[in-house]
């Protein structure tokens, strides 16, 4: 019996230590969103962002490379400023939100590169999972919000394959490149 005290004693001292270890962090879709760049005919850049971004990132507050993030895109927000394009972005001719109305990446391995980090995952688009990874400057110190809850951000870089993934298969480069480079800035709210 003395043995059981003395054990549950040792796990209820040592418990909030293992718990202090990680904080979660939800995404603030208000403040978060995917912004992409994509050359059109070889001459220009046109943009566009995505948001209704929501998720968790779990940080260990020890060891950031034992953090995940886990997200979800809602791909039917996507806006480049002229509607018209638009409505061919969402369209089957590429996104195909009808179809696929989300995009998700789930982190599958962190490590720290300098003052920043490289965040490595599954990303799906289109239907489609292919391994992604994204530079990341972040967390940045974690301010007071309007909810009294610590807020931080963090901001990722990335260029995909949009044919990796299905996205507008009957368009040649030269009419809109292969690459499409991504900027995520996420802000986040402790939980």
């Amino acid at each position: 019996m003395k043995h059981l005290v003395l054990t549950l004693g040792l796990i209820s001292l040592v418990a909030p230590a293992v718990g202090a270890q990680t904080s979660t962090w939800a995404i603030d879709p208000a403040h978060s969103e995917v912004v992409f760049a994509v050359r059109h005919m070889s001459v220009s850049n046109v943009r566009g962002r995505i948001g209704g971004i929501t998720g968790n990132v779990v940080l260990n507050d020890n060891d950031a490379t034992k953090s995940t993030v886990s997200v979800t895109i809602d791909m039917t927000t996507e806006d480049s400023g002229l509607s018209p394009r638009d409505n061919d972005v969402k369209s089957a001719n590429l996104f195909d939100v009808a179809q696929f109305p989300t995009a998700t990446f789930t982190s599958t391995k962190v490590v720290k590169n300098g003052m920043n980090l490289k965040v490595t995952g599954n990303f799906t688009l289109h239907g489609i999972t292919r391994p992604v990874e994204l530079d990341v400057e972040g967390p940045s110190a974690p301010v007071p919000g309007m909810d009294k809850k610590p807020h931080s951000g963090f901001s990722a870089t990335t260029t995909i394959n949009r044919k990796d993934f299905g996205v507008g298969p009957n368009y040649p480069d030269a009419v809109v490149s292969d690459a499409i480079k991504l900027t995520i800035d996420i802000e986040v709210v402790k939980q």
